[in-house]
């Protein structure tokens, strides 16, 4: 087992690895841009090691500087965390050789399904229904026209590299097609320095329902249930919630039969997340794997017991899985909210400034993962996650209510500051969300029958 661990991230989610990883007993080292030194990470963190200046392709994804941090501090393990280094097969590579442990899927994994495209054929290959489009990307905006109309309107252009909800766009009209294509392939090309597109149909009623799954290196897999992430915006999550509501048992064993099979078949190392959409006929398809740590892990913990951060760890140590299937025992009902510093009035754009105050909420069965403090600076250079509030109940109706309960209670204030609070309630109280009828599309919904 590796003695120190070097976090190559950011924000609650490098404090939440520096966490687990007291708790193992390892020694961590915190690596940080100069805007982030005096984070909550750095504080808390054995050692620190300043990489670079505020934007991130110049200190959280400078390959170098982190290597060279590493093997600097003895590091014998990184933990990537999500977004940035986390699904660089190239990362994985460079790390294995300068004989650090890479906390994630081995690098010919991350190549093989890094590629959104490439992954729906293998995993077609392996059983798993996906919806119809291509498996491959396509370089020709003829040619993926030609797709798009054989499958049928609408569809969605997606960046086979992408990731976090970027590199995606919906196409109703024919007419329109071309030119989203080529809009898509240069947004993609900004994102993630890679222009492949593809193309599926798109479902405009599905529900976004994920697995989560462990595998270790000696052949085992684990499904540990399922999230429902279908409130979104802009393809990104807001709420995440486990079990996913009136999901039938057997629809929801089906699923995770798949994804540990998938995962199996790819030769998966680590905990990862396979993707689904559930139809408005019931029936589910594969859409992509992260093969990572999600922000939304905490709701399959506080439902299993099972710490995510912790398994990832011992698993990348050589550790066999120390539980099966048959021990894995879901209580209750867990929810998720995303605090963002974001402006829902304004499209949801980012509103940094500095808190002048951050209370999150406490009580009982009431989680908060941040790394916010009063005094902090918000700064536009990131992801704009504040805070995560999971709550837990038996039930689901008392889930909501303790997490209405707990949003009330959140204070944030300050020069230029706006959070997603206020909307997040107003979306736990909508009739669709509160029956559990809702759809990938509700936030849409909601803000279009706004007043203009």
């Amino acid at each position: 087992m590796f003695d120190t661990v070097l976090i190559a991230n950011r924000g609650e989610i490098a404090l939440r690895v520096a966490r687990t990883c007291r708790e193992l007993g390892l020694r961590t080292v915190a690596v940080h841009s100069t805007c982030d030194r005096d984070s909550a990470v750095v504080r808390l963190a054995d050692e620190s090691v300043q990489i670079g200046p505020p934007s991130a392709r110049h200190s959280y994804l400078n390959v170098p500087a982190v290597i060279e941090a590493a093997v600097r501090t003895g590091a014998g393990a990184i933990h990537p965390g999500y977004g940035f280094l986390s699904e660089d097969a190239d990362f994985a590579e460079v790390c294995e050789s300068n004989g650090i442990t890479f906390v994630g899927p081995p690098a010919r994994v991350l190549r093989a399904l890094g590629d959104k495209a490439a992954a729906r054929a293998f995993m077609a290959a392996a059983g798993l229904p996906v919806q119809p489009g291509s498996t491959r990307a396509l370089d020709s905006a003829v040619e993926a026209k030609r797709v798009a109309d054989d499958i049928g309107y609408p569809v969605i252009v997606k960046a086979a590299a992408g990731g976090g909800g970027r590199g995606m766009a919906v196409v109703r009209d024919p007419r329109e097609f071309t030119a989203v294509y080529r809009r898509t392939r240069a947004a993609a090309r900004t994102a993630f320095d890679d222009g492949s597109v593809y193309v599926e149909r798109f479902l405009d009623t599905a529900r976004h329902v994920e697995v989560q799954v462990l595998c270790d290196a000696h052949g085992n897999g684990v499904a540990l249930g399922e999230r429902d992430c279908s409130v979104q915006r802009r393809h990104q999550k807001l709420i995440e919630e486990s079990p996913a509501p009136h999901l039938p048992a057997e629809l929801a064993e089906r699923m995770a039969e798949a994804a540990v099979r998938g995962a199996l078949a790819a030769g998966f190392v680590g905990a990862g997340t396979f993707e689904f959409l559930v139809g408005p006929d019931g029936e589910f398809t594969f859409m992509e794997v992260n093969c990572r740590i999600q922000v939304e892990h905490p709701v399959t913990e506080v439902t299993t017991g099972v710490d995510l951060v912790r398994e990832q760890l011992l698993v990348a140590a050589g550790r066999p899985l120390g539980f099966t299937a048959a021990d894995v025992v879901r209580r209750g009902v867990a929810v998720e909210c995303r605090v963002n510093a974001e402006d829902p009035a304004r499209g949801f754009a980012p509103a940094p400034g500095v808190l002048a105050e951050f209370e999150p909420p406490g009580g009982p069965f009431t989680r908060v993962d941040t790394h916010g403090r009063a005094g902090m600076r918000i700064t536009p250079d990131y992801d704009s996650l504040l805070a995560k509030v999971i709550t837990w109940a038996p039930d689901r109706e008392q889930a909501l209510a303790r997490m209405r309960r707990a949003l009330a209670e959140f204070r944030v204030s300050g020069k230029g500051i706006s959070t997603t609070i206020p909307f997040l309630s107003e979306i736990l109280d909508h009739p669709l969300f509160r029956d559990g009828a809702h759809s990938t599309s509700l936030v849409e919904q909601v803000l279009a029958a706004r007043p203009a």
